[in-house]
């Protein structure tokens, strides 16, 4: 019966792609809509969230304004060139539609342009879209690009290594996949003001399976980790030498952050001399979630504004209130 209800809904998705132009390089959908979680969030009708990552937003864009127009704002009237210039330089890379009633489900769907997600991938320049990969999404369609598909490869491993750095030498594979779907929440407003508190640990509780899937592979391959997977425990190696080895591999924007962080006014040091002060740090961990917080704190405040213009003020109020009354469900629950 699992197996029946899963295959019906990527067909189900396949039929709601089928309703926008085809030139894509990747697209997925997730969250609750697409992965049973707990809490609040765990409604079967949630809206729908897609990503849809394209080569060449400016043709992309132009050929959905003539299928969707009316999935558009009023910045429709400025045309795709406008749109994509609005998508790639403002926010976190990627433009959003919301509230889209498409096949009989609410939808929101996000454009990306592929170069500017190959770069958060490998570099973490927003973790916006880097960061909903690093959990479980439904793909439904992607090319052959071989960088494309390395950079979300290399996305996942770094995910892996920050989490090592934030947990105790052993810890459980739940304690790391919290760890894991936590990162791109670090320092997001919305936690605060409308994401409900318990929001990764209703992500993770009922997908446990499914994260294991998605990092099962590189925790056996990785030489610093011992992955006890019969008993679902795991042991990594907190020397400093360890942790030096680890730093090294983080991506490059965070590096600059902890850099930011530590680096007293004047001395300007290098990156791989903090590096390996932090290694010798037993703070090590809490800087490198300062660091976190300080790229998702700038590119979640800059895509939600961006969305009061791309969705329109009536669209970005129903949306807020929605997230708020989720919020209020969730605190209900535990009060009750």
């Amino acid at each position: 019966m699992a197996l029946q209800a899963l295959q019906s809904s990527g067909v189900a998705l396949r039929r709601i792609l089928s309703h926008f132009p085809e030139e894509l390089s990747l697209a997925f959908a997730y969250g609750s809509g697409v992965y049973r979680q707990a809490g609040p969030n765990s409604d079967k009708n949630a809206m729908l969230d897609f990503v849809f990552t394209v080569d060449d937003p400016v043709a992309w864009h132009s050929k959905n304004l003539k299928k969707n127009r009316s999935h558009y704002s009023f910045l429709k009237i400025l045309g795709p060139k406008i749109i994509t210039s609005l998508q790639n330089n403002y926010g976190a890379g990627v433009y959003y539609n919301p509230l889209i009633m498409c096949d009989g489900r609410l939808i929101k769907y996000g454009v990306i342009s592929t170069s500017i997600l190959i770069e958060d991938l490998l570099n973490w320049n927003n973790l916006y879209i880097a960061g909903r990969l690093q959990k479980p999404v439904k793909i439904l369609a992607m090319d052959e690009n071989v960088i494309l598909r390395s950079a979300l490869d290399k996305n996942l491993k770094s995910a892996v290594t920050t989490a090592f750095l934030m947990l105790p030498e052993s810890f459980s594979e739940e304690d790391l996949f919290i760890e894991i779907a936590g990162l791109s929440y670090s320092g997001d407003f919305r936690m605060v003001v409308g994401e409900e508190k318990s929001k990764v640990l209703n992500i993770v509780k009922p997908n446990v399976a499914h994260f294991r899937e998605l990092y099962g592979s590189i925790l056996q391959e990785n030489p610093q980790v011992v992955y006890k997977t019969q008993q679902g425990r795991l042991e990594i190696d907190k020397s400093p030498e360890g942790q030096f080895t680890q730093l090294m591999t983080l991506p490059k924007t965070l590096q600059q952050q902890i850099n930011h962080i530590m680096d007293p006014p004047g001395k300007n040091r290098d990156v791989e001399e903090t590096l390996f002060q932090l290694a010798h740090d037993p703070d090590c961990g809490d800087v490198v979630r300062l660091g976190l917080s300080a790229i998702v704190r700038t590119s979640s405040i800059r895509q939600s504004t961006k969305g009061i213009f791309t969705a329109g003020m009536k669209k970005s109020m129903i949306y807020s209130s929605l997230k708020l009354h989720k919020m209020w469900k969730g605190w209900l629950r535990k009060t009750s």
